[in-house]
């Protein structure tokens, strides 16, 4: 297999200025509902996040967005996992939404904010009985002897929550990522992409450029 041979043409169409909204948010929503419509992706709401630690090194994970306002992008996490640690150093962050399918990318820079307990605890309940499980078993990111002694701890998790609703563990929370800018990227013809990259300016607007391909 040559690697360099492996390419095909984006000719999905193109984006031109006239078309986006003001607002990226605005804009983002339309783009999304276009990739969930598509059936196309098995995960559109799946989006890289990339954080770095505290000796500048990078590193990326793919996780839902589970929520999506005004205020930014929302999703949740184990609060002693590697991402939720580098936030707490660094809250920079990025996210990127990779639709292949309908030639699109998005990608939001911008920072993370905690959630609230009240706003986490009402996602967490929503989840379905054995996600709420699998959050109390997994030590996420840190080592596991095997496959078997995670799942003992979840049938040890199963029997100790078999009576009730389930709580919220302490270690488990979310984040909004609130952008400062969110750049728009269109698959074109001989590589020739659309790329508009939205700024956020200090009175709350935001600022439109076309970016070279």
């Amino acid at each position: 297999m040559k690697l360099d041979d492996i390419r095909r043409e984006y000719v999905q169409g193109g984006l031109r200025r006239e078309t986006l909204q003001d607002d990226p948010i605005e804009q983002f929503e339309i783009w999304l509902k276009q990739a969930v419509e598509a059936k196309f992706s098995a995960d559109p709401t799946a989006m890289v996040v990339a954080t770095v630690d505290k000796d500048g090194q990078p590193s990326q994970r793919i996780v839902l967005l589970k929520n999506l306002d005004k205020n930014g992008f929302v999703f949740f996490t184990n609060t002693g996992s590697k991402k939720a640690q580098d936030l707490s150093e660094n809250n920079k962050i990025s996210l990127h939404f990779p639709w292949h399918a309908i030639e699109r990318q998005v990608i939001v820079y911008g920072e993370a904010k905690p959630l609230s307990t009240a706003a986490v605890a009402k996602y967490f309940l929503s989840r379905p009985k054995e996600s709420q499980l699998a959050a109390w078993a997994s030590q996420q990111s840190r080592p596991v002897s095997s496959r078997q002694a995670l799942m003992q701890t979840f049938e040890g998790m199963k029997s100790k929550f078999s009576k009730g609703d389930i709580p919220l563990p302490d270690f488990w929370g979310g984040y909004c990522v609130v952008p400062h800018k969110i750049e728009f990227w269109q698959g074109g013809e001989h590589r020739l992409h659309d790329r508009f990259m939205y700024v956020k300016q200090a009175d709350g607007s935001w600022s439109i450029e076309r970016l070279n391909p």
